[in-house]
């Protein structure tokens, strides 16, 4: 066998695999057990020395592509899988040639939308999924990218503080336009998102994990709605009198407020000065996430550092001394206030989420105990109560293995014993934020 490796990193895991033995026959030693969603390829999970990684037969001409057009989409610093090989020139010991292979580096934390769920899916689950689609699809028409097949099972999810973070993880029918997308590809793309998530959803109907109530072409709609509300706010024209100037500040807000910057503006006035036009010409998603990692260098998703920037405020406010500028308030507030929180969590259970993911839901948790009390709850007994009775018991999402449908042995309660949905939205509004000034 005269083995074709194409590589982004080096990796020597990559020669131990066994190539010249067909997918499907890999054997438990290499193969990792970890949900996936369909494909119209087989894909398995394996174990190289640098993590996990996915690997997908297919033909050599289609995995250089879909190689090549990941490499594009991170440059562009769209959400997707890494790109790690492309494999080919295998045969098996009597020298038939065996299919090419793709390999991706597996997404830590990520599951797909089959593994969001226990046992049936919920409709506030669902609008949060295809919410999630929605923002990824404007961001890669965004960048000229035309999908080609939008569906649930090409994304990947992760969680993001309440709501969910989405990954294309499927790029092989895709395309990449400079000259940006028109119209009707868009609307192509609009429509084969609709038909496939809607027969996801009556997939999952049909095998019962759907809950009743839930409308598998009402929640398909939902996406083009929520992707047309999203598009025209990033892209839409819009005019005013030059006596309402301030509305060009009230524009950038509102899209920083979405999680977007501006990196360039088109403002035009006609003849007499009366009448202005503004149009955002490059708009780059991430504004939070840019901000939170220059300021503490921790890298998250877009809600989760939205949520931990208010948290930073609100110490700032606590903190505020002469001489004190916002970067080293920052720093302050990440030794003082988040570390001691992630350094909290018994070291087996770091593989439950993500430690933004944690400290968000530990937020959370002095909401619940602070709601029973009806005064705060001190953060000791906050983290306490959280980890023993919420992560514990909770599926690790770093390494998920076991069946798509096992359910949780001991259900996740509040301080009062009701049961906690893990995908229920976060309550942000009047939680009372944690009193730093007690780790400190």
């Amino acid at each position: 066998m005269s083995l074709s490796i194409t590589a982004s990193t080096v990796d020597s895991g990559l020669l131990a695999l066994p190539w010249a033995t067909p997918l499907a026959q890999w054997p438990s030693s290499v193969i990792v057990s970890l949900p996936k969603g369909l494909s119209r390829h087989l894909v398995r999970f394996a174990m190289l020395s640098g993590g996990v990684v996915a690997v997908k037969e297919t033909t050599a001409e289609m995995a250089r592509r879909e190689y090549e057009m990941l490499g594009n989409l991170t440059r562009l610093a769209v959400p997707c899988v890494d790109r790690g090989a492309v494999v080919a020139g295998r045969v098996d010991p009597d020298g038939n040639p065996l299919p090419a292979a793709l390999v991706t580096a597996h997404l830590k934390f990520s599951l797909p939308y089959r593994a969001l769920f226990q046992q049936v899916l919920r409709p506030d689950t669902a609008t949060r999924l295809v919410d999630a689609l929605a923002v990824l699809l404007v961001r890669l028409h965004n960048v000229g990218f035309f999908w080609g097949d939008v569906s649930l099972s090409n994304t990947l999810f992760r969680r993001d503080a309440g709501a969910f973070a989405a990954y294309l993880v499927d790029a092989e029918t895709g395309e990449l336009h400079e000259g940006g997308l028109t119209a009707g590809q868009r609307a192509h793309d609009l429509d084969v998102a609709r038909t496939n998530i809607a027969g996801e959803i009556m997939d999952l109907e049909a095998s019962g994990r759907l809950e009743d109530g839930i409308d598998a072409v009402e929640i398909a709609d939902r996406l083009v709605a929520a992707y047309t509300s999203l598009w025209s706010a990033l892209t839409e024209e819009e005019s005013f009198s030059s006596a309402e100037a301030w509305r060009i500040n009230e524009r950038v807000q509102k899209l920083n407020d979405l999680g977007f910057d501006i990196g360039e503006m088109a403002i035009t006035t006609d003849g007499t000065g009366s009448h202005v036009s503004i149009q955002p010409k490059v708009v780059d998603a991430g504004h939070h996430q840019r901000r939170l990692l220059r300021l503490t260098g921790l890298d998250v998703e877009e809600n989760q550092a939205r949520r931990l920037l208010n948290d930073l405020d609100s110490y700032k406010t606590l903190v505020t001394r002469p001489g004190l500028d916002e970067e080293m308030i920052a720093h302050e507030w990440l030794t003082r206030v988040f570390e001691p929180v992630i350094k909290a969590i018994p070291f087996d259970l770091r593989a439950k989420l993500e430690p933004a993911e944690v400290f968000h839901n530990v937020l959370e948790h002095r909401w619940y105990m602070s709601q029973q009390r009806e005064s705060a709850a001190p953060i000791s007994e906050v983290l306490t109560s959280y980890i023993n009775d919420v992560l514990r018991h909770r599926r690790d999402e770093a390494t998920l293995v076991g069946p798509l449908t096992e359910t949780l042995a001991i259900p996740m309660l509040t301080p009062d014993g009701h049961p906690i949905d893990p995908d229920a939205p976060g309550e942000d509004d009047g939680t009372p934020e944690i009193d730093w000034r007690e780790l400190v």
